[in-house]
């Protein structure tokens, strides 16, 4: 079977398909191991022919492929111009109100209580992208007085960001709420949540999110910083989401939220994805900038377990071309011997909360690393959590998981250096090494005579167990 060797997975967001159904499958074998389907461009029916034809490429190639819905989240904007748009000067006053008459250079509709509610003289909004900044002057019932401090032009239902404000809205509408309705007799591995801003959003979707899909939180507010540990705790994966979090925040200090987002999911053992704008350009080129290319290499070396191209995949020009050269990325700064010492240097500490199951997948990694003819760790899990501790210690070792769950064989798509099979439960100890061997062999890992570090939990079946590390020879 095919199998990309990276370490640093790739997810790729699926635009409309029709008449391109094997757009899929190249994508797959270009390099990409999750797919997203934003659920804010077309209906969950549409979406659902994409994922059968997902579920079909895992059993020609025998792979196990993650699926996102994205879930839309509050989308806040402003209501309509008499003109369609008008033109806001440095400086000007202008005013926002709960008016639904169509808005001018004087003032518009903001259909958001909420906002109105939360907001004081001084707290900034942004508009369009936050290509326009006002400052917040007066704030009286159902009207909010401002002085534009970068203008341009608005036009109808452009954004609203409300940057240092937490705003009492709860990431999940109406909309949302539906959709994961409509999507539960689905195989959807993921469901991501916008507009995140504090852990009991995560909570409230959990309570919602019947199936066993898990929850990826996309950090886009300034705000969701505040409550990161609790965030990354309550979620199975982190986003990290730089196109709302660059409007929110100043340019300079996304580079930093970001290292920092990592850091944290890295230090919890929680996967994390670094999103948005990776490789723009190749929405319409077939060669990404110098600087996409470092951007891509910068998100490696900081130990993300993924990197997701949106618009590339979803709409441009070169969606192939796109994945296959962000494969190439990844794959020339793994080959670095810099790579493989800063990330080994940087988990050093990692995982020592006294456990002997993270002390098992701990030593596990020292002695893959320490065998000559290793270059693989097999582990054998029932919830993912093995192969997770695993992961965070970043052995720079492809990882064989083998688990009895299809469900968790797909949510390991996303985790650093890992390829998942479904295998069956492990009845006896002499299972362990049949079922190794044949996996390994299956899925094209290591030679003929080479030893492999096994971990697995006695007795089978038992989560959380993980109480074995044992060496075989293939």
């Amino acid at each position: 079977m095919y199998r990309n060797t990276n370490l640093c997975k790739i997810v790729a967001t699926l635009g409309r398909i029709d008449g391109r159904e094997d757009l899929i499958e190249k994508l797959y074998l270009a390099g990409a191991t999750v797919f997203r389907m934003n659920l804010s461009h077309a209906p969950v029916e549409e979406h659902a022919k994409k994922i059968k034809i997902i579920r079909d490429i895992e059993k020609k190639y025998g792979c196990a492929l993650g699926v996102i819905f994205d879930l839309q989240g509050p989308k806040l904007r402003v209501g309509v111009f008499e003109n369609d748009a008008v033109t806001l000067k440095d400086g000007q006053t202008f005013i926002l109100d709960l008016n639904e008459k169509p808005g001018d250079e004087r003032r518009v509709n903001l259909p958001h209580k909420e906002i109105f509610e939360a907001v004081r003289p001084g707290n900034i909004l942004l508009f369009n992208d936050g290509l326009i900044r006002v400052e917040v002057t007066a704030v009286e019932p159902g009207k909010i007085t401002t002085k534009v401090i970068n203008g341009g032009i608005l036009s109808n239902h452009k954004g609203v960001n409300v940057p240092d404000v937490s705003l009492p809205i709860s990431a999940l509408t109406e909309k949302d709420m539906e959709h994961i309705r409509q999507a539960a007799d689905l195989d959807v591995d993921w469901f991501a949540l916008s507009f995140v801003q504090k852990p009991e959003d995560v909570v409230f979707a959990r309570q919602l999110i019947k199936s066993k899909a898990g929850i990826i939180s996309k950090i886009e507010k300034p705000s969701a910083i505040d409550h990161l540990d609790k965030i990354i705790e309550y979620s199975d994966v982190i986003m990290v989401a730089r196109g709302d979090l660059g409007v929110e925040l100043s340019p300079e200090k996304v580079p930093v939220m970001q290292r920092r987002i990592v850091a944290k999911c890295r230090e919890a053992g929680k996967p994390v994805i670094v999103a948005t704008q990776m490789l723009e350009s190749m929405v319409n080129n077939v060669n990404p900038t110098r600087a996409e290319a470092s951007d891509v290499a910068t998100a490696v070396y900081e130990g993300a377990d993924a990197v997701m191209l949106s618009a590339e995949t979803a709409s441009g020009l070169h969606p192939v071309e796109a994945v296959s050269t962000m494969c190439r990325i990844i794959k020339t700064i793994e080959s670095e011997p810099m790579f493989k010492d800063n990330m080994r240097a940087n988990t050093a500490s990692l995982g020592d909360d006294s456990t002997s199951a993270s002390a098992i997948t701990k030593a596990a990694s020292v002695v893959a690393n320490l065998i000559a003819t290793s270059d693989f760790i097999i582990n054998f899990t029932d919830s993912g959590a093995t192969t997770l501790r695993t992961a965070r210690q970043r052995p720079c070792l492809p990882i064989l998981s083998l688990t009895p769950h299809v469900d968790v064989a797909r949510k390991m798509s996303v985790v650093c250096a890992v390829t998942a099979m479904r295998v069956n439960d492990l009845k006896h100890f002499e299972d362990i090494e049949r079922e190794a061997r044949a996996s390994a062999e299956k899925l094209n890992f290591g030679e003929k005579g080479a030893q492999v570090v096994v971990t697995a939990g006695i007795p089978f079946g038992s989560r959380g167990d993980t109480n074995l590390l044992y060496v075989i020879t293939l």
